[in-house]
């Protein structure tokens, strides 16, 4: 019987974060993919396996849930260098996108190669047979309108292979990924369970456990607004918004290109200079050190206000809330605005988390836990039999 690995894996708007088995991998790739042909040209191709997987990833994906079969993708850093290089769209929704699904049989193929898992997964010559247990998520606004069961059945019972082309390392195999079960769950609740529970869903914050609490996920696509009470999400109330940061980050690479003819390569890049801790919110004009301060203030301040907007009108709504937590790559963007919106207006009890990777892998971390305890509670206790006594 083949083994089934633990991944969880968080399909985020500007990456992918995911931890394997008994968290002894991790891995994070840019969702970024480009469609390409099968030979792409590589300089020294003799030096290839040399270099890092992870910055040329070009693969073809094979599986009954994509729309478009069997095509070529570059996929993360390497994607990035192409003139056809796509990101999701805002307004899209993650469970119905072949770029959600390529990543996410990309990034479980990078861990399935691996030859640390070679005694856990069969291969016959060139194929490796994959099989996890897998824990993702969706917005909450896709879960409410039960996108869910459709994104999970068109995981489960398939076979979806990738083939790995011109990639350093990996070049020439094929990992069939199959599922022995899939959790969907959603990301606010994942987000609350990441910050009472341990790895073995033991309760770590009890302070907050019986608190009414908000936690407003803002995304790249879509911001997240989760009502906790009495240890559970409000389903009634959570509410999911088609506002994320995307758009933002779009406009200001657009206006820094149109004012300095500086191309950047993708929204990363964006979020790189607004988060960097020396020479934040500069570019290099022509060798210059040139501020960018004008056009990122203008345009996030806006973004800042319009997430304000939704605090308020959901705190309203549930006015015996104690404290909102602000999680998500979209808040490290716009942490010191909306703080001094909050400071300047209504105070509210807000909280960032100042460690940025924990806001960053706190999806993925949760995900984890939870398909981890499934996975327990799953496994069958084995029955001993007794001897049978003679006479």
């Amino acid at each position: 019987m083949t083994n089934s690995r633990i991944a969880a894996v968080d399909v985020g708007n500007d990456s992918i974060k995911a931890i394997f088995g008994e968290l002894d991998f991790q891995l994070t790739v840019p969702n970024i993919i480009a469609r390409d042909t099968e030979d792409r040209p590589v300089i020294g191709i003799e030096e290839l396996d040399n270099k890092n997987p992870l910055d040329g990833i070009h693969i073809k994906v094979h599986s009954p849930a994509l729309k478009e079969n069997n095509a070529i993708y570059r996929i993360g850093n390497l994607a990035t260098k192409s003139n056809n290089a796509a990101e999701l769209d805002p307004g899209s929704s993650k469970s119905e996108e072949d770029q959600t699904l390529v990543m996410l049989f990309a990034t479980l193929a990078l861990d399935a190669v691996r030859a640390e898992n070679e005694k856990i997964f069969p291969r016959m010559k060139n194929v490796i047979d994959a099989n996890y247990n897998l824990g993702t998520g969706l917005p909450l606004r896709e879960v409410k309108e039960g996108k869910d069961v459709g994104y999970r059945s068109k995981l489960i019972g398939s076979v979806h292979q990738v083939e790995f082309l011109v990639t350093p390392k990996y070049q020439g195999l094929k990992v069939n990924i199959k599922f022995n079960e899939v959790k969907v769950y959603p990301e606010g609740f994942a987000a609350f369970i990441n910050l009472v529970m341990d790895n073995n869903l033991k309760i770590i914050n009890k302070d907050l456990v019986d608190k009414r609490i908000l936690i407003q996920d803002i995304g790249g696509l879509s911001t997240d607004i989760a009502v906790i009470k009495n240890r559970n999400v409000d389903d009634d109330k959570a509410q999911g918004f088609n506002l994320g940061v995307s758009e933002s980050l779009e406009a200001i690479r657009e206006e820094i290109r149109t004012k300095h003819g500086v191309e950047l390569d993708s929204r990363r890049d964006v979020v790189e200079i607004i988060t960097r801790k020396n020479d934040r919110n500069h570019i290099m004009v022509k060798g210059s050190r040139t501020s960018v301060h004008d056009i990122t203030d203008r345009i996030l301040v806006e973004l800042a206000k319009k997430q304000y907007r939704l605090l308020r009108n959901v705190w309203q709504r549930n006015s015996q809330t104690e404290i909102c937590y602000f999680v998500g790559g979209g808040s490290i963007v716009l942490k010191e605005y909306i703080k001094t919106l909050n400071n300047h207006l209504d105070g509210y009890n807000i909280e960032f988390f100042e460690d940025e990777k924990e806001s960053i892998w706190m999806m993925a971390n949760a995900y984890y836990k939870l398909i981890t305890d499934f996975v327990k509670k799953s496994e069958k206790p084995k029955v001993v039999q007794e001897p049978v006594k003679k006479g």
